[in-house]
């Protein structure tokens, strides 16, 4: 009791005598983290409670160390036995008190009298053989991934991976990427629950060093490719838990970190602390080739340019030609590979704004005007005074509203006709919309 007491301070923080008269709102505050919060509520401990009425699909595992039977015992394994999404194939039981030899035998099918009160979904295929499912599972992932690798180039190194899967147009290959990606997460996903028990499985040591080391390649593969392409700016990294399992059990070796990157792109650390210290946070598997650190570096500006073209479409087009020429050149062997370093470097401080006013009047300084001057035949006084309007007329959360965008049309129009434009009122204004500094 005095342990529940301050648990209960602690969470509200509040003194134990006031604390205590909230244990109603406390178990509905730790339901709800436990359901929608599942990373920061990762265990939770009950006696007569939430075998009923309580939905928690990433509940994976349930520990059962109190006698129970019947109707009881399986309301509660119904508890895990709700798929999560891509995140979860399996709900575990660890059953401390040898329950399920009483009852293996009554489970035969949902349409038994026992199930007649359960949801189909919750008991159809509720206890399955985990070793035997778990390996058809890995093998059958294994081979997905497999197959889409198969287009790979030999000999299959970073480089060839990169091209095939980034590509000279990184938006071309994105589906592609994405189920790699995909696959490979849940690839790791069943080989980490698996992996301690591989000789149960029915697995050869030989099969085992065999899949452990293609797990290992195809994890690395998915990494390099994320570096390659930009995408890992986007996408969450391993669970702490799960990058455990995995150096535990691929590698004997300690995790090494993949990147220096943390919160800062690949693109920015070329700008803020030059091309070579830049490539030195790659991983080694990349940088052991100067075709693929060329490649990955080519991916990423691609991926710069290609997620900013409606920002600015006259300037990133422009972008795009001189990156296109670098490629092609550094291809031909016409650059050397200092040149092409250099090259990049000079375009790179371009797009990140190092050389911030090259090219534009003093009046034109902030980016919305740039991307105006760019796009509307580098008129300087008519980029003036469209960005003044626009900001004039502009109201809070303009765009979508049909009113309020009249409004700005309006007024946009106005300025246009002064300069023989009206006709490009529409391209005008959805240029605008795209300028962070006019929404």
């Amino acid at each position: 009791y005095k342990v529940y007491k301050k648990m209960l301070a602690d969470w509200f923080k509040l003194p134990e005598n006031r604390a205590i008269n909230k244990v109603d709102k406390f178990e509905e505050e730790v339901k709800k983290k436990f359901v929608e919060e599942p990373g920061q509520m990762k265990l939770l401990i009950v006696v007569d409670k939430l075998l009923t009425g309580f939905d928690a699909p990433s509940a994976t595992y349930l520990y059962i160390d109190k006698k129970m039977q019947d109707h009881g015992l399986f309301q509660a394994i119904c508890r895990v036995n709700r798929l999560d999404g891509q995140s979860k194939d399996f709900g575990y039981i660890v059953d401390y008190k040898d329950l399920f030899k009483k009852v293996e035998n009554a489970i035969e099918d949902y349409t038994s009298e026992a199930f007649d009160n359960f949801e189909e979904e919750d008991v159809k295929g509720l206890i399955k053989d985990r070793l035997g499912e778990g390996k058809k599972h890995l093998d059958e992932l294994l081979e997905k991934v497999r197959a889409l690798c198969e287009g790979v180039e030999e000999p299959k190194e970073s480089v060839e991976y990169i091209r095939y899967f980034v590509g000279d147009i990184p938006e071309d290959t994105a589906q592609k990427r994405q189920m790699l990606y995909k696959t490979v997460s849940s690839l790791l996903r069943a080989y980490a629950q698996l992996a301690g028990e591989m000789t149960e499985a029915g697995y050869t040591e030989e099969q085992q060093t065999q899949i452990g080391r293609e797990v290992g390649l195809y994890s690395d593969i998915k990494d390099e490719i994320k570096l390659g392409s930009g995408d890992y700016i986007d996408l969450k990294l391993y669970e702490p838990d799960m990058r455990h399992l995995i150096d535990s059990y691929i590698s004997a070796e300690e995790s090494q970190k993949i990147s220096g990157f943390e919160d800062t792109s690949l693109l920015e650390l070329i700008v803020e602390k030059g091309i070579e210290e830049a490539i030195n946070t790659l991983p080694t598997s990349i940088t052991d080739s100067e075709e693929a650190v060329a490649e990955t570096i080519d991916g990423n500006v691609r991926r710069l340019i290609t997620d900013e073209q409606d920002v600015n479409p006259a300037y990133y087009e422009k972008m795009s030609n001189i990156l296109d020429e670098i490629i092609r050149k550094r291809r031909l062997n016409a650059l050397s590979y200092r040149e092409y370093l250099r090259n990049i470097s000079e375009l790179v401080g371009k797009m990140k704004g190092k050389d911030n006013q090259s090219g534009y009047p003093r009046s034109i300084e902030l980016k919305e005007q740039k991307s105006l001057y760019d796009n509307l035949g580098e008129n300087e006084d008519l980029v003036l005074k469209i960005d003044s309007v626009v900001k004039m007329t502009k109201r809070d959360d303009w765009i979508g509203n049909k009113i309020r965008e009249r409004e700005v049309r309006f007024a946009l129009e106005d300025q246009l006709k002064e300069f023989g434009m009206e006709d490009d009122t529409n391209k005008v204004l959805e240029l605008i919309k795209k300028q962070d500094a006019y929404k």
